[in-house]
């Protein structure tokens, strides 16, 4: 018998990774692979969404005020300077930590937009995907709200958004009536959703002589929570030296309990007594923040006793995000 000879198959033109249209991912991936989009390009696009940014808000103003509005405080609002100006028929855009209905935005009957910051994301980028949200607020019709979506991976991010110079100085709120202009002429969803939110609200207090910290009342005892721009490792060891001299309280009857991690930030807690007010802390809280940069200032080795003190403040930690 006659030797066979081997199949050959003519090559396919392959494009380059910028040169691939996105597609259905079913369809043929147009790099010409012969696989299946979902198979191909359209995995890498997918991962490309989905990868977790660590620190979504670093690069803005007030990046320490982002993650604490995003995951501490309950009722704020802050007014957004963006890059280009606003639009015609846009009088203000406001940041708010969230909105009636948990809406992502609302273009309000006057045109203003409310950007709602406490909202589930679908892609791993919550800048991008707010901004993604902001950018489809400012030419929605007005009256309406805007809901959300995963923003494809080469969107812009509210760091391309917004003015770099532009200030941050959130303003806390005792409840939600910043929803609506006029309460009493509300829809009976928004009242109902209102009612519920001033309910659940926990009376917070943000700090006039230290950076992104907010005093906050519980009905045992209250709390100081306080985002902090420092890196993780070196924060923590300034920490545990404090701690270890004994002089990582705010006063008497205080004790700092633990952190949070938040988006890529430390926030350290401290258990107040109920009596101390937010003015109370205030004093106190300027001076520890002397005593933190002293101890951030210190590239000595820990010693045992700050060792075993960084170990209580790492077991303490409480991810967030």
């Amino acid at each position: 018998m006659a030797k066979k000879r081997p199949q050959t198959k003519a090559k396919r033109p392959q494009l380059d990774d910028a040169e691939v249209p996105v597609v259905g991912a079913r369809e043929p991936c147009p790099c010409g692979s012969g696989r299946r989009y979902k198979a191909c390009h359209g995995r890498t696009a997918a991962q490309a969404t989905t990868a977790l940014v660590q620190r979504p808000f670093e690069g803005l103003p007030g990046e320490c005020d982002w993650v604490a509005l995003r995951e501490l405080v309950p009722a704020a609002t802050v007014g957004l300077t963006l890059r280009d100006g606003l639009p015609e028929g846009v009088p203000s855009v406001t940041l708010a930590t969230v909105l009636p209905m948990a809406w992502p935005a609302l273009r309000r009957d006057d045109g203003s937009v409310l950007l709602g910051l406490q909202n589930d994301t679908a892609s791993g980028d919550i800048s991008r995907d707010l901004a993604d949200t902001l950018a489809r607020a400012l030419t929605a019709d007005p009256g309406t709200p805007v809901q959300g979506r995963r923003a494809p991976a080469d969107d812009p991010r509210l760091q391309d958004l917004l003015a770099p110079e532009g200030g941050f100085e959130p303003e806390v709120h005792s409840g939600f009536e910043f929803w609506v202009p006029d309460p009493e002429n509300a829809t009976p969803d928004v009242t109902a959703s209102l009612e519920r939110a001033n309910a659940a609200a926990i009376p917070t207090v943000r700090l006039q002589g230290v950076d992104a910290a907010y005093w906050c009342e519980t009905p045992d005892k209250n709390h100081l929570r306080w985002v902090m721009p420092h890196d993780e490792e070196r924060l923590l060891d300034a920490l545990a030296r404090l701690h270890a001299a004994g002089r990582s309280s705010l006063g008497e009857g205080t004790r700092l309990v633990g952190s949070f991690r938040a988006h890529g930030l430390t926030v350290p807690v401290w258990d107040l007594p109920s009596e101390i007010t937010a003015q109370d802390i205030e004093k106190p809280a300027a001076e520890f923040a002397e005593r933190l940069a002293e101890a951030l200032a210190t590239d000595a080795p820990l010693t045992h006793d700050e060792r075993r003190a960084r170990g209580g403040l790492t077991n303490r930690q409480v991810t967030l995000s």
